[in-house]
């Protein structure tokens, strides 16, 4: 990889997963895949594409297997999917995905609403991924992330405590897996939470070994929590094209985060993210003609781009 390739910040597209599973009508699978791949074509260099869960719960993933293939044939893009349990790793293991990314709330109510079982038994079926992880060929291993969602608080218990998800995170990390990120499900946290429990999770498992940030806008915080973030270490960030999704198991949970003004406000603070930021825009076109109606947001899609502006990712590195 040259030095052009390197990134400061890993921009992880989770619209076609995270977004779409919280909208009613279900986005055909040709669309998902042009948009999968116009992603790619921008420069993203990782997008979750899809949840392994039954499609009874979920029937816009319903397709969830040929998504993940066709994902796959395309070059330098890693693929992930979510899989609540082992089963569904099972299917996304044989689908070909690279990552796997499983979520333990550490909010009870929501982890019985969204995972129909509690954090501890939420963290023991991590435990069991990452032994089906540990026995496949070397050439086959999955990377496994865990997420603890609602970290920052919860629209159905209020205040989660701060000692008991580090606590989670710590178990995550004992159970087996590769990273343990932090989720604002609910769009709850501020940045000096952010930044206080960031830097907590990298002392207590490793700065190594904390995976990505994932931020909801729901009020506003997004963006400010990103920089908090940033200032605690953190190298990678959850996002929507749009700012579509939310969490159907958390009444209120709406907004992620725009890719295309987390993308922006990285570049002009000098950060590469390797995303052609022009051809990200219009990627948002594939999902406007699939899902007419459905609205999409996004201050940079409005506003366009400064005068003048000269993303870092076009810019050369200093030596």
């Amino acid at each position: 990889m040259g030095d052009a390739d390197v990134l400061d910040v890993l921009v992880s597209e989770v619209g076609p997963r995270d977004g779409l599973q919280s909208v009613q009508r279900a986005m055909p699978t040709a669309a998902k895949v042009e948009w999968i791949r116009a992603l790619a074509a921008a420069g993203v260099r990782e997008i979750e594409v899809a949840s392994f869960v039954p499609a009874k719960l979920l029937p816009q993933m319903a397709d969830a297997e040929e998504v993940v293939r066709a994902a796959r044939a395309i070059p330098a893009l890693t693929v992930l999917a979510l899989v609540p349990n082992l089963k569904g790793a099972e299917r996304a293991v044989a689908a070909g995905a690279h990552k796997l990314t499983l979520p333990v709330s550490a909010s009870r109510q929501h982890s019985m609403a969204n995972l129909r079982r509690s954090p501890e038994q939420a963290i023991d079926e991590v435990a069991r991924v990452c032994a089906l992880r540990d026995a496949l060929p070397r050439d086959r291993r999955v990377g496994v992330e865990a997420n603890v969602a609602t970290a920052f608080g919860c629209t159905l218990e209020g205040r989660v405590p701060e000692d008991w998800v580090i606590e989670i995170a710590v178990r995550l990390a004992r159970a087996g897996a590769d990273a343990v990120g932090l989720s604002d499900t609910t769009g709850y946290g501020n940045p000096a939470q952010v930044r206080r429990m960031f830097a907590r999770l990298a002392r207590e498992i490793g700065a190594e070994r904390v995976g990505g940030a994932h931020f909801h806008n729901t009020r506003g915080q997004g963006l400010a929590n990103v920089v908090a973030a940033l200032d605690a270490g953190v190298k990678t960030f959850d996002s929507s094209q749009g700012g579509i999704g939310g969490c159907p198991y958390a009444p209120g949970a709406s907004g992620n985060i725009v890719t295309e003004d987390l993308v922006f406000m990285l570049e002009a603070m000098g950060l590469r993210t390797g995303i052609d930021i022009e051809r990200l825009i219009a990627a948002r076109a594939i999902v406007a003609d699939a899902l007419p109606g459905e609205p999409l947001y996004g201050h940079l899609p409005d506003a366009g781009l400064p005068k003048g502006f000269a993303p870092a990712t076009a810019r050369p590195r200093e030596s």
